[in-house]
């Protein structure tokens, strides 16, 4: 294939394509808004599952790779209910599915195993229109102009790209995160950090609510509370929440009545809360073949958090490059080979499941296992 694949955008969806096509000998080169690897922290951890992700990282010939910064003991699962009555917990015997890793070093091995200069860093698209004949313009706010034969939108939520192939705009679904850190919780936490567990903690609300606290414990005693609101946008812009004990307090009281060992992992964060609103594209999005351009990983199928984006935005990304390497002399087919087969998964991912739902569905998969 001589064809150059420009890719917008950097995550792991965007990487993941990059190191693919490179591969199997593609040329492509990423433009990150970002000004630099490490611009930005890159969150927290990641499960990446045996059905998805891996099977990306095989085709990126990067699992000796990725092995390297698994946390063992980290697949742990403890979930109670907002009395603290435990309903599950496993420990972590290394044989599950979906090992935890810390999301900024499965970016670095990405990063690590691309040709210098495959990414082009403060590259933010501003304007992207159509050329005609399946070529596209990407102009980026540093002055820069390119001209592509072939652009994949890997650049998230808001991405500049999705306009070429649909009017779809992702829209608030009317919950959010709000996320604290406790750090060296084995020592200045112990009572939440002994709720917690190894691994991964989550606390339901009453039955029929979405009403959530989860908490992952990270590296170095770190633990990363997401504790699940259903409010509107308004009630968060009420809060000032540079007043990390006003802020802390008013959360907190929103789990009036659970454990306090949970409401501790609110109450007594290190940091000041963040609010990470929850948007969603429409359910089962498509569109009709545009020649020269398609999208991967949240700008294809933005859904809440369900576990699945980051395996979803990797798999797109290695299916895509693997469809392209398989029809070098037709890039329309394998643009065509490569949605026909994303559209029903992601759709498939976007279903909503209750948390009643998933702690059948983790109890099930202890038992098969």
């Amino acid at each position: 294939m001589t064809t150059h694949v420009t890719i917008i955008g950097a995550g792991l969806g965007g990487l993941t394509l990059a190191r693919v096509l490179h591969v199997h000998g593609i040329g492509a080169t990423v433009h990150e808004a970002e000004a630099s690897p490490t611009a930005r922290a890159q969150g927290g951890l990641l499960d990446i599952h045996d059905y998805n992700g891996q099977l990306a990282l095989r085709a990126a010939d990067l699992m000796d790779e990725f092995r390297g910064i698994v946390l063992e003991g980290h697949q742990a699962l403890r979930i109670l209910d907002r009395e603290g009555n435990i309903l599950i917990d496993h420990a972590d015997d290394g044989t599950g599915g979906r090992p935890e890793v810390p999301r900024g070093e499965l970016r670095r091995i990405l990063l690590e195993s691309l040709p210098e200069g495959t990414v082009q860093w403060g590259r933010k698209a501003e304007r992207v229109r159509a050329l005609g004949g399946g070529r596209h313009e990407v102009s980026f706010t540093d002055g820069t102009i390119v001209a592509t034969d072939l652009l994949i939108g890997a650049d998230g939520a808001w991405s500049r790209v999705r306009p070429l192939l649909c009017d779809a705009a992702p829209a608030y679904v009317g919950q959010s995160f709000v996320e604290a850190y406790l750090y060296d919780a084995d020592n200045r936490h112990p009572a939440a950090a002994k709720a917690v567990g190894a691994g991964m903690f989550g606390a339901l609300g009453p039955a029929g609510t979405a009403q959530w606290i989860g908490a992952h414990r990270e590296v170095a005693g770190t633990l990363h509370t997401y504790a699940t609101l259903s409010k509107p946008l308004e009630w968060f812009d009420g809060i000032d929440f540079t007043d990390r004990a006003g802020s802390t307090a008013r959360i907190a009281r929103e789990f009036d009545g659970w454990a306090p060992d949970f409401t501790a992992l609110i109450a007594d964060s290190d940091t000041d809360l963040l609010v990470r609103p929850h948007y969603a594209l429409p359910t089962g999005l498509r569109w009709d073949r545009v020649p020269g351009v398609t999208l991967v990983g949240d700008a294809a199928h933005l859904s809440p958090p369900n576990g699945e984006g980051a395996n979803l935005a990797m798999l797109d990304g290695a299916e895509l490059a693997q469809a392209l390497a398989a029809h070098p002399d037709d890039v329309e087919t394998a643009l065509s080979v490569y949605e026909q087969a994303m559209f029903p998964r992601s759709e498939q991912a976007e279903e909503p499941v209750s948390l009643e739902d998933l702690v059948n569905h983790f109890a099930q998969e202890k038992q098969t296992a």
